[in-house]
């Protein structure tokens, strides 16, 4: 996943946003309008405009400094002598980590903003602005083979869709002709047809009509910036959320409230010269104890906050050295688990906000952590290992290897006694206490696995009659619905047409959300495999997650609101006449391909020692997604301690 050292990947973000491309955009628009088509700003303008002045000096020192700080110090030292850094007037002080990846953002956001501009300024119509490496970018003829390429894409699209329209038309007709055949195809819902067996399951047909309209869709506002995640809370229509403004909110989307759109504001400071101060950091992640009590958020301040559910602040716990990524409550609430980029994980008492204990056992950043009981957790990190810790030890209980790369989530199932693990080397491992090896080493994915999620179904579940299920979100655009005791694949759902980033099982475990970055919210019948329900929003979809009564579906998304989108459901679908499903589309985050795949693992390739000082929030990332806008944004700022 990773595609350029000195910036990494695999879960949390905070990138220039759709806002600021499309500030670029006008602003590009405005330039050629002013400039007479010219694709740059003059240095000597007639008419008295700011003028652009680069300096050998000034490349240099951003070179210099992008050596340092990506751990080349011998080079460093070399380029500073051979280029005169020392003699230059440059205030080093006051130029900002990760400079030099920061104006090369601005350079292909520029360029991408000049693919997207036809010659008389307009942008094209209903067009996916394209993502660039920067070797793209740097190609003499990159606009105009981007443009061509599009041009002939949309061309092909529709005389596909036209040829699908006329074959439909076709199809009705002989169905009409001959309605005996189409019985003898179905005898009670089952397909009689022959099927073709292998290991991979073949993808289900989709049933008609089931886009839920757009406008069914109502629009929270309140969060200044991205929005990167969203978390139900366990026993009432309380959505929280989490943005790079430094804030979490509670939207409180209750049928007794006041409008469906009270919100909490739960603002993240620190402790500047006897003031709190905004933090100015990302809320990276969130989760409710099982009481619905209490909300816990994760920070790159680098500290974890207690909230209550009326919005005061109860504890703050701070003893990681860098950016939190994932922080995760015990089922009996009496313990916080927290992992970071310090490659540490950190058990805190909930009720004093104490570090209980401190596992320094990954050699590179921890991504991931799930508890398998009040007391023993796993974790996972870049460094293709995982641990399974237990608070009072000071040493792993277990540590499983076997993946090729990094691993990006870990789950245990309900009952406790399996994890499961998803990693960038495209395979799903089932792991087991009693064993060294994995039991299962699932490879059907032909491209990284980003997420995994257990059905609420299964021993130890509510819903015990029903066979558990293990879901897989991959970049390959599928999600997979996986056999765990057969160790196999039983339904592959092929819907999305980008990266999948987040999937969700409903309570009952009869349904399975996914969200992409094709903007797509997809809601699938987990015995059948068929689609159930489908909303597009207007932003690449980064999580998804039901309500406790599974009838409302959250979903952050890259298009800077949070939408609350509704539709009424047959008889049947959800198990009622009158189910609703509610999409809340979340304000989040575009991403940069090639600088960053995820700023979690993008943190990993901080050399150790310049961590305390960054407070660094860069995008989650979809390597290998066309069509996906992929932005990084430098972060400034001192970690605690």
């Amino acid at each position: 996943m990773t595609e350029l050292a000195g910036a990494s990947s695999s879960c949390c973000h905070r990138p220039a946003g759709r806002g600021a491309m499309q500030s670029v955009l006008h602003h590009f628009q405005r330039l050629r309008g002013r400039e007479g088509g010219s694709h740059f700003i003059n240095t000597s303008s007639p008419r008295g405009e700011a003028k652009m002045s680069i300096t050998s000096d000034e490349v240099n020192f951003l070179v210099y400094r992008y050596l340092q700080e990506s751990g080349f110090s011998h080079s460093a030292f070399t380029f500073g002598i051979e280029s005169h850094i020392s003699q230059s007037n440059i205030n080093g002080t006051l130029v900002p980590p990760a400079a030099l990846i920061s104006i090369l953002q601005k350079g292909l956001q520029y360029v991408e903003a000049e693919i997207s501009i036809n010659e008389d300024g307009t942008v094209f119509d209903g067009r996916p602005i394209e993502s660039l490496s920067l070797i793209d970018a740097v190609m003499p003829d990159v606009v105009q083979t981007r443009q061509q390429a599009f041009r002939e894409k949309l061309a092909q699209q529709q005389a596909s869709a036209a040829a699908a329209a006329a074959a439909a038309t076709t199809s009705a007709s002989v169905s009409q002709q001959n309605p005996s055949k189409n019985r003898e195809a179905t005898v009670n819902g089952e397909d009689n047809r022959a099927h073709s067996v292998n290991n991979h399951a073949k993808p289900m047909e989709i049933d008609g009509e089931v886009d839920i309209p757009s406008s069914k869709a109502t629009v929270l506002r309140g969060h200044e910036s991205e929005v990167f995640i969203c978390a139900w809370n366990p026993v009432s229509d309380l959505l929280a959320s989490g943005s790079g403004d430094s804030t979490a909110r509670i939207w409180n989307l209750n049928e007794n409230s006041n409008g469906g759109s009270t919100q909490l504001v739960l603002r993240h400071c620190i402790r500047e010269g006897g003031h709190d101060v905004p933090s100015n950091k990302d809320v990276t992640s969130l989760d409710w104890n099982t009481n619905g009590t209490l909300l816990a958020t994760g920070s790159y301040d680098g500290f974890a906050r207690i909230w209550t559910e009326d919005g005061n602040l109860a504890s703050t716990l701070g003893q990681h050295k860098g950016p939190i990524f994932a922080l995760k409550w015990n089922r009996k609430g009496n313990y916080i688990l927290s992992a970071g980029v310090d490659k540490t994980t950190i058990i805190w008492d909930a009720h004093t906000g104490e570090a209980k204990q401190q596992f320094p056992f990954h050699s590179a950043p921890a991504l991931d952590v799930d508890w398998q009981n009040n007391m023993t957790f796993a974790s996972c990190s870049t460094d293709m290992c995982i641990h399974v810790c237990r608070l009072g030890c000071d040493r792993p209980v277990k540590t499983f290897q076997g993946h090729t790369n990094e691993v990006n989530a870990i789950k245990w199932d309900p009952s406790g006694m399996l994890l499961a693990s998803c990693s960038d080397d495209m395979t799903l491992k089932i792991w087991s206490m009693k064993q060294e090896v994995c039991i299962h080493d699932l490879q059907a994915h032909n491209k990284e696995i980003y997420t995994i999620k257990w059905s609420p179904t299964g021993p130890a579940t509510s819903n015990p009659n029903s066979n558990i299920m293990l879901a897989s979100a991959s970049f390959d655009s599928t999600v997979r619905l996986w056999d765990i005791e057969r160790g196999v694949c039983t339904h592959t759902l092929t819907k999305h047409q980008e990266p999948v980033y987040s999937v969700a099982f409903s309570p009952d475990g009869r349904y399975l959300a996914s969200g992409s970055f094709d903007k797509c919210v997809h809601i699938w019948n987990t015995q059948s495999g068929n689609l159930v329900h489908s909303y597009r929003g207007t932003g690449g979809i980064f999580e998804v997650c039901w309500n406790a009564r599974g009838d409302k579906v959250g979903a952050s998304a890259s298009d800077g609101s949070v939408s609350n989108t509704s539709g009424l459901l047959e008889s049947g679908v959800l198990g009622a006449a009158d189910a609703e499903v509610s999409f809340e589309g979340i304000c989040s985050v575009r991403v940069l391909k090639g600088l960053a795949q995820c700023q979690r693992k993008l943190l990993g390739w901080i050399p150790s020692e310049l961590v305390p000082h960054l407070g660094m929030a860069f995008s989650l990332s979809l390597p290998e997604c066309p069509s996906s806008q992929h932005f990084l944004s430098q972060i400034v700022g001192s970690q605690p301690g």
